[in-house]
């Protein structure tokens, strides 16, 4: 998108890397879900909708890209039409991988994601045939990328893509936004996030001076990646998920 304001009235992309939020605040999930829709009913022939959710680690991109999905489909059902979650995660670089680069210990940070394969991704799911695409899908049991894991079908006229770093201003993740037909960042306080993050490692067997650790070793970090170095989104969205 360039600059500006379009024709669904969505104010565009900043060009200026942790510039101050200039999009539309909305405050229901029904008003975002009007606001895809119009852009779909708009959308040219041939193409899918790509709509990019971004936040820090913990902020509550998975679930509020299911939800939307599901009112989405709810919508779309009478077009015989669908929409799907397509997750950035299915990017990690394998844990073989990262202990030959010695990043590791930095998992879920900016570098040891295959960014340019993700991009070639969205190029590909951006185009709506009949062919269908195979993308990758994060497996957080086994801690790691089950590849070809989930199907996008020519059904699928709306792609709901989650990751932390989708807006990022940085060399070769900036292609991304030029991709999204829409996107919109999660607002979450830091205090929040922490007292999130922590829990799930917690969720995760570990002990709360080893949940605090991993929590604020990396997450963290990652969650002052995604605030300061993120392009302005089109949408904001404040997260309520406790």
């Amino acid at each position: 998108m360039t600059s500006g304001t379009d024709d669904n009235g969505l104010s565009s992309h900043s060009a200026i890397a942790g510039a101050s939020p200039s999009g539309l605040y909305l405050d229901s999930l029904e008003l975002i879900t009007d606001q895809i829709l119009a852009l779909r009913a708009n959308s040219a022939v041939g193409t899918r909708v790509l709509i990019g959710i971004a936040g820090a680690p913990g902020s509550g991109k998975s679930t509020l890209a299911t939800s939307l999905v599901e009112l989405l489909n709810q919508r779309l059902a009478a077009q015989d039409e669908s929409a799907v979650v397509v997750p950035m995660d299915g990017f990690h670089l394998d844990n073989e991988v990262l202990d030959i680069l010695g990043t590791r210990s930095v998992k879920g940070s900016p570098p040891t994601f295959d960014v340019a394969g993700f991009v070639s991704l969205l190029r590909r799911i951006a185009i709506k045939s009949e062919q269908s695409v195979y993308v990758p899908v994060f497996d957080r049991t086994l801690d790691l990328a089950r590849n070809a894991a989930q199907e996008i079908t020519t059904q699928h006229s709306i792609a709901v893509v989650e990751g932390n770093y989708l807006l990022l201003g940085r060399p070769v993740w900036c292609e991304i936004i030029a991709m999204l037909d829409s996107s919109l960042m999660l607002e979450v306080p830091l205090s929040t996030l922490e007292a999130r993050l922590i829990q799930r490692w917690l969720d995760h067997g570990h002990t709360l001076e080893e949940a605090r650790a991993r929590a604020l070793s990396n997450d963290i970090p990652n969650a002052h990646v995604v605030l300061k170095e993120s392009i302005s989104a089109d949408l904001y969205y404040k997260s309520v998920r406790q």
